[in-house]
C-alpha cells in the first residue's frame, strides 16, 4: 500500500472511530419524546419549564396536552400515551389511580394555587367585591364541576353562605346568575376577556402574566379562598420513565419551584421563591 493510499484508510479509520465515539441522539439523529398530560391552568408555567428541562437535556422533546384534568384521566383510561401526569387537585389523581394508569409510588404535591374573581377591563355591572357576584341580573361563568376549578368555586361560595354577612342564601343567588359552565378554567378566563359576561372565577395564576391587563381581579379573601393542591405522578406504561422521573424532580426543585412562583403558583420550596 502505497503512502496515499494508507494516509486516505487512516482518516477514514479515525472518522469511523470518532462517529462511534458520539452520543446515540447524535449518531442516530432521533429525538427522545416526553409526553406529559397537565391540567389547562399550567399552560403558560409547563412550557417555560418545559423549554428549561429541554435546554438542559440534548435530543429530548417534551410534548403537551393541556386539558380539563378530569378529561386526561378519561383519555388515559381510554389508551391515550402519556409519561406524566400533572392534576389540578387529588381527586382526578385519585381517579387516575383507581384506573390503574398511575404509578402509586410516584405522586407527589408539586405546586398549589388560589382563586380570584376577574370581571372585563370595562366592568360592566359595576362589580367591585365578592358580595356582587350574588347581585340581580348579572352574568357569570364558572368552570363545570366536573374540573377542580368548578369544584373549589363552589366550596368558596359555600363558606360564603356559611357567614351572616353573606347570608344563607348566597350561594343560590349566585348560581342563579351562572349563564355558561366551562370544561376548563381558562375557557372562562377567555369569555371574560372577551366580555361574554360580567365576571367569572379563575386560579390566581391564570392571571399574573396578563400585561394587557384584559380583565381586572376581585380578590377572594383568605379565610374564604379555597388553596388548590397540583399532584404530579409517572403514568404506570409510560415509554421514557427515566427522564419523566426526572422532570419530576425538575418540577420539585428550587428552580422548578421558582418558575412556578414567577406564574402565580405556590412552589412546595417556598424559599426559592424568594431568591
Amino acid at each position: 500500500m502505497n503512502v496515499r493510499h494508507m494516509s486516505i484508510s487512516l482518516s477514514i479509520l479515525f472518522l469511523l472511530l470518532g462517529e462511534m465515539n458520539q452520543p446515540l441522539v447524535a449518531q442516530t439523529g432521533t429525538t427522545t419524546e416526553l409526553t406529559v398530560f397537565a391540567a389547562a391552568s399550567l399552560s403558560e408555567a409547563f412550557q417555560t419549564l418545559g423549554n428549561n428541562f429541554e435546554a438542559r437535556h440534548h435530543g429530548v422533546k417534551l410534548q403537551f396536552n393541556f386539558g380539563g384534568s378530569q378529561q386526561l384521566v378519561q383519555q388515559m383510561v381510554q389508551g391515550a400515551k402519556a409519561d406524566i401526569f400533572a392534576s389540578a387537585n387529588m381527586k382526578q389523581m385519585t381517579g387516575a389511580i383507581k384506573s390503574g394508569v398511575i404509578d402509586t409510588a410516584t405522586v407527589r404535591t408539586f405546586a398549589r394555587n388560589r382563586l380570584v374573581v376577574i370581571v372585563p377591563k370595562d366592568n360592566p355591572a359595576h362589580l367591585t367585591q365578592l358580595k356582587d357576584l350574588a347581585k340581580g341580573n348579572i352574568k357569570l361563568i364558572l368552570a363545570d364541576s366536573s374540573v377542580p376549578a368548578g369544584q373549589y368555586s363552589l366550596q368558596v361560595l359555600d363558606l360564603c353562605s356559611k357567614l351572616h354577612e353573606f347570608g344563607a342564601s348566597f350561594r343560590h343567588n349566585v348560581l342563579k346568575n351562572v349563564v355558561s359552565y366551562e370544561e376548563n378554567v381558562r375557557a372562562v378566563l377567555i369569555k371574560v376577556r372577551i366580555g361574554e359576561c360580567d365576571a367569572g372565577i379563575v386560579y390566581t395564576s391564570d392571571i399574573v402574566h396578563d400585561s394587557l391587563q384584559s380583565v381586572h381581579r376581585i380578590e377572594i379573601p383568605d379565610s374564604l379562598n379555597v388553596i388548590a393542591e397540583y399532584p404530579v405522578a409517572l403514568v404506570r406504561e409510560g415509554t421514557s420513565r427515566r427522564l419523566a422521573g426526572e422532570f419530576l424532580e425538575y418540577l420539585l426543585s428550587d428552580e422548578g419551584s421558582r418558575v412556578l412562583w414567577e406564574y402565580g403558583f405556590i412552589g412546595v420550596n417556598r424559599s426559592a421563591e424568594r431568591r
